[in-house]
């Protein structure tokens, strides 16, 4: 085994001085998560009362746990920032090991540096080690980080260093998937895709389970369940951790023995050949198709998994109303209505589809710029294709692709929450979904914008769809401005069920839409490729 290791420490140095601008980036973000809920915590709840109002709203709405998780205790600073970064963080830190992983291991392949490295003196387990220790080195200054940023914005110790060991946990298991995806995707791309979307897949079960008053026993069928168990700020249990640690080591023994048994540069999944002719794929048209087609196809099959969740969970609304004390004593003060509720979290459901489905379409803006950078546009501009039809061949199934899941997402929830149940309509459903969608396209038009106009500020279309999920999904947490809280496209999608819905501000946000991807169709006229 040493000799299948040698030269680890050498690469392990080249590799992380070469990531490390890629990593501190994932490190801050989570960091920030969990400080900032500290920081303004007593600044926005500083009365008993306000803290009890919030620990009544947010248990009031379920949906609110396929994101944040189950509430606990809201009732404290500690509490809160568990809550409200605890999913997300092992989240996100689960997607920082992933990217980590494949970056240095099949990515390297691809390029054909793997290739230079594996001619000298180098083992045949040293790049994949180099990939999962690096993985685990940012999982450990994550968790330091963390904690240390979180105590010194006035997080308690012990609870702090709890929550962020958490994230460190979580890198470290998905860093297992990763190392596996990488053995079994036909490329890094690939392997990509197969890890990330076990990650959603998981994040969205355990959603399912925290929102759908599941008995405690469901938790425990992902590792998000295992983190949870350990209820950060309330009973600090350590002993889950060593589960998740656990499953990760053996993950990344399942990811060693695949290696070794694969050929260098290929997958155990190998790619399908090539049509013997063009057919579409010799128009634009047909080519942009064919080469979004996995991802539009992954995609579609997640809106119809997340309609059918959601549909069942409609259908369960009103039995967790039932069984929760907190929401029954909002309904008997009077507060709200069991109608209110039901709007709330019919608003709060179709807002979540809505970033879905604009993360979907911000990656395939992003796949046009790919593109460019592997010097696949230029044969295609080279010749007789102008510079605008290139970009709207990606434009137009980026638009399409989106309406497309959405109303595939808002049928299959409103189908089977209709056939399940009476606690929303079929129409109700799919006319809020619809009507969601010239908000997506905003962040989606926001997106052409950079990648066409300025390709080098292209996390701008990220950091749109980021915002628009803080701003929509906690800004009314944290009591913001109304004018802060317009930023949001999603902000102004009307409610259909409302008795005089805001119709105008559709056409509001069809206009930026459309501002957005003329800005973009003008900039990528004007400028150099990649």
């Amino acid at each position: 085994m040493r000799g299948r290791l040698t030269g680890v420490r050498p690469l392990l140095h080249v590799a992380l001085k070469q990531d490390r601008k890629n990593i501190a980036p994932w490190i801050a973000l989570i960091s920030v998560l969990s400080a900032s809920s500290v920081l303004v915590y007593d600044w926005v709840f500083p009365d008993p009362q306000s803290q009890q109002i919030l620990q009544l709203n947010i248990t009031a709405n379920p949906a609110m746990s396929l994101i944040f998780g189950k509430p606990i205790d809201l009732t404290t600073a500690d509490g809160f920032n568990a809550w409200r970064a605890g999913a997300l963080g092992a989240f996100f830190a689960g997607l920082m090991a992933i990217f980590i992983v494949v970056r240095n291991s099949r990515a390297e392949e691809d390029s054909g540096r793997a290739e230079l490295v594996a001619a000298g003196a180098v083992g045949r387990e040293a790049r994949p080690a180099v990939a999962v220790a690096m993985a685990f080195i940012a999982a450990v200054l994550l968790g330091v980080v963390s904690a240390l940023v979180t105590i010194a914005f006035g997080g308690g110790v012990a609870n702090s260093v709890m929550l962020s060991a958490t994230f460190t946990t979580s890198a470290m298991f998905f860093a297992g998937v990763g190392i596996v995806a990488a053995q079994l995707g036909s490329d890094a791309r690939s392997a990509s895709t197969l890890a990330v979307t076990t990650l959603g897949a998981l994040f969205v079960v355990r959603g399912y389970i925290d929102s759908s008053g599941a008995p405690d026993w469901a938790g425990w069928l992902t590792p998000f369940g295992w983190l949870q168990a350990t209820r950060p700020a309330v009973e600090n249990i350590w002993w889950p951790l060593l589960l998740v640690v656990g499953a990760a080591g053996v993950l990344v023994a399942v990811g060693w023995a695949l290696h070794a048994r694969r050929d260098f540069g290929m997958g155990l999944v190998p790619p399908r050949p090539g049509p013997a002719r063009a057919g579409v794929v010799g128009t634009v048209w047909g080519l942009a198709l064919r080469l979004h087609r996995p991802t539009m196809v992954s995609w579609m099959v997640g809106f119809a998994v997340i309609g059918v969740l959601l549909g069942f969970l409609a259908n369960t609304l009103t039995d967790v109303i039932a069984d929760n004390p907190a929401i029954a004593l909002v309904l008997a003060s009077g507060a709200v209505s069991e109608n209110d509720l039901v709007g709330e979290f019919l608003l709060t459901m179709i807002r979540i589809l809505g970033i879905y489905a604009a993360v979907h379409g911000v990656q395939i803006v992003m796949r046009l710029y790919a593109e460019e950078a592997e010097d696949r546009a230029d044969p295609l501009l080279g010749g007789s294709l102008s510079r605008a039809r290139h970009l709207g061949s990606h434009a137009v199934i980026a638009f399409v692709s989106t309406a497309v899941g959405m109303v595939l997402a808002g049928s299959v929830m409103g189908w089977v929450a209709d056939a399940t149940g009476d606690t929303i309509g079929f129409s109700d459903i799919l006319g809020q979904a619809v009507a969601t969608i010239p908000a997506v396209w905003v962040l989606v038009g926001l997106a052409i914008a950079v990648v066409g106009a300025h390709p080098s500020k292209r996390l701008i279309g990220w950091m749109g769809v980021v915002a628009t999920f803080a701003l929509t999904i906690l800004g009314p947490l944290f009591d913001l401005d109304e004018w802060v809280l317009d930023i949001s496209p999603l902000w102004h999608v009307p409610n259909v069920g409302a008795a005089d819905p805001a119709w105008l501000g559709l056409v509001g946000l069809a206009v930026v839409a459309l501002a957005f991807t003329t800005v973009g169709f003008v900039g990528y006229r004007r400028r150099d490729i990649a």
